[in-house]
């Protein structure tokens, strides 16, 4: 799993200026849910970036999820994005 997140983070580093990044796996506060997939992520990203901040939300989150699709479609059941 580590390796995983550390593989999201370096792809999030090379498309955006990223002062700082936090993400944080709150896949297991979901166990109880109907549909919950162990071998899928519920994700909460907090980034601190000027490239994203400067965008409007929808935009930022679009930009995102765009360079994180193969994860999305793949690994990532739920996507949080904060950005500052």
């Amino acid at each position: 799993m580590k390796i995983f997140l550390k593989s999201i983070e370096k792809k999030l580093k090379e498309n955006f200026g990223i002062e700082q990044i936090e993400i944080i796996d709150n896949t297991s506060k979901h166990k109880s849910h109907k549909f919950f997939n162990k071998d899928k992520f519920h994700l909460h990203l907090k980034i601190e970036s000027k490239d994203l901040n400067c965008m409007n939300v929808l935009k930022a989150h679009r930009e995102v999820m765009k360079v994180l699709k193969k994860e999305l479609k793949e690994s990532i059941h739920a996507l949080q994005i904060t950005i500052k």
